[in-house]
């Protein structure tokens, strides 16, 4: 499963739903201390991944005490209801307290993933519950509403929070997001029924667990896209596969009825990310290299450490534009791509970037404004510092889930990155011997070829085609499908249900 949002047909963000369910960010455990490390002021916790978790005090939250003792009573049976209405609320842990004297091995605790395993590191771990909906995010163990800071004007944020301290069951927090701005009652109380419906599903499954066990799932990732990214200015929503296009219209009706009519059921030819340019636009994105519309380039290099990003004038003409000021237009250039590629590529940890050297202050303090003001629509938390005395931005990003990684480089379509020639008919050959096959001894039909388009022109061009020579050789149509995303040589066979076949 794949997502992509594009702006004005540029591709913005790219979503890959994992096929390894567990430990996504939001998914909530029953979990075991493992290990206390008083010299960390933190503990190592068995999630069920083959690596141990970090869970430090900071990341404990100020109930911690509240939510082990609601989390113990759940799994014994003790606690009559998930609402928390009778519940006396114990007071919050030390800020700087030791973790030892909270938390001790072997301890069963409700744990929430806050980042994904990454390189060779566990998850990191919060035992400050959340959950998120379209509106709000529900707190347990607070009586406080939260507004965000995006939402500006006074008189939207006393109507927020009145409404919410109206309707929030007791001993249950609110932190109301951006999204909420404008919206009627009845819509923030409907999303507020389904987070309780949620934390109430959790509460169940606690009952008798054993840990490690996931007791509560994030939503699945296109939900989660709709409900993070979807806005008004969406204007169409295209999905290729059938039952994924009924479970967004599913979810927009629950969430964004208004949306509907933006669902389309995309049942083109062409696959669809080849239909949009987003394969191509992947293609460009992904590398080492970026090339930029002006000439310019950025070079991006990943170590264990960070990641530096280099900005190069390359081709680029400045006409008769001062030194200076074309070093400033390509470096702000630079600056607003680089922002969509962190957001595309999800590009976390520190990130450090060599751009073009400026000797005015003013134009330093250009560049920095608009790097900063590029980087406002990204929700991940970042910080951009002023550029050094070398030229240098140094900014962090954070980081919650590994880094998007697309290989873009191309093996050679007659060695195949071994260095030894081999004629390029051979695959074609190869094609054909499968087909033969599947057609002849294991008597299949209504089969569909998937190859790199230029293969596919050769199969579907002239009179009569190649497959058309087929057709007359099997008495069976072969489907011919062009993929940008498949590399020159490389083809895939799936039968009449679309599933790959073997071989």
């Amino acid at each position: 499963m794949a997502i992509a949002v594009l702006r004005d047909k540029l591709l913005m963000e790219l979503h890959r739903e994992r096929t390894e369910k567990g430990f996504a960010v939001g998914d909530i455990y029953l979990a075991k201390v493992r290990k206390v490390a008083p010299g960390l002021n933190a503990a190592f916790v068995d999630v069920g991944h083959e690596k141990d978790a970090f869970l430090h005090y900071y990341d404990l939250g100020p109930q911690y005490r509240n939510s082990f003792k609601f989390t113990k009573a759940a799994v014994q049976g003790n606690q009559k209801g998930s609402l928390l209405e009778d519940w006396k609320l114990d007071p919050d842990i030390s800020k700087e307290g030791k973790l030892g004297d909270v938390v001790s091995a072997s301890q069963s605790v409700l744990v929430q993933i806050a980042k994904e395993p990454i390189s060779t590191k566990g998850p990191r771990l919060t035992a400050e519950i959340t959950i998120a909906g379209r509106y709000m995010v529900l707190v347990p163990f607070i009586n406080k509403v939260s507004i965000s800071s995006r939402i500006t004007d006074e008189t939207e944020r006393k109507r927020l929070k009145e409404l919410m301290h109206a309707i929030r069951p007791k001993n249950f927090g609110m932190i109301v997001r951006t999204n909420a701005e404008g919206k009627k009652s009845e819509d923030l109380e409907a999303d507020l029924k389904n987070l309780m419906q949620r934390w109430d599903v959790m509460f169940h499954n606690l009952r008798n667990a054993m840990p490690p066990k996931r007791v509560l799932g994030e939503i699945d990732r296109t939900s989660a896209v709709l409900r993070d990214v979807l806005n008004k200015d969406f204007t169409n929503i295209h999905v290729n596969d059938p039952v994924v296009y009924e479970e967004v219209k599913e979810t927009l009706a629950r969430i964004a009825p208004e949306k509907l009519n933006i669902v389309k059921h995309y049942t083109g030819k062409l696959d669809i990310f080849d239909n949009f340019f987003v394969n191509k636009q992947i293609k460009q994105a992904f590398g080492k290299q970026v090339m930029l519309p002006s000439g310019a380039y950025l070079v991006i290099e990943k170590t264990e450490a960070m990641h530096v990003i280099d900005v190069n004038s390359g081709s680029r003409k400045g006409g008769n534009q001062a030194q200076e000021k074309n070093a400033l237009d390509t470096n702000i250039e630079a600056a607003k791509e680089i922002a969509r590629l962190l957001r595309l590529r999800d590009m976390g940890g520190i990130i450090a970037i060599d751009f073009i050297d400026l000797y005015e202050p003013d134009n330093r303090r250009a560049l920095h404004k608009a790097l900063k003001d590029a980087m406002e629509d990204d929700k991940a938390k970042h910080n951009v510092l002023p550029p050094s005395r070398f030229g240098v931005i140094e900014m962090t990003r954070q980081r919650v889930r590994p880094e998007t990684e697309i290989d873009t480089s191309e093996r050679c379509p007659t060695c195949a990155g071994t260095g030894e020639v081999s004629a390029p008919v051979l695959i074609i050959d190869e094609i054909e011997n499968a087909l033969n096959f599947l057609h002849g001894e294991k008597n299949m039909s209504g089969l569909t070829l998937k190859v790199h388009p230029f293969l596919a022109a050769y199969f579907t061009k002239g009179l009569p085609s190649i497959r058309m020579k087929w057709w007359w050789r099997w008495k069976k149509g072969v489907k011919v499908v062009g993929e940008g995303s498949h590399q020159y040589l490389d083809y895939s066979i799936q039968d009449s249900e679309g599933k790959e076949v073997p071989l």
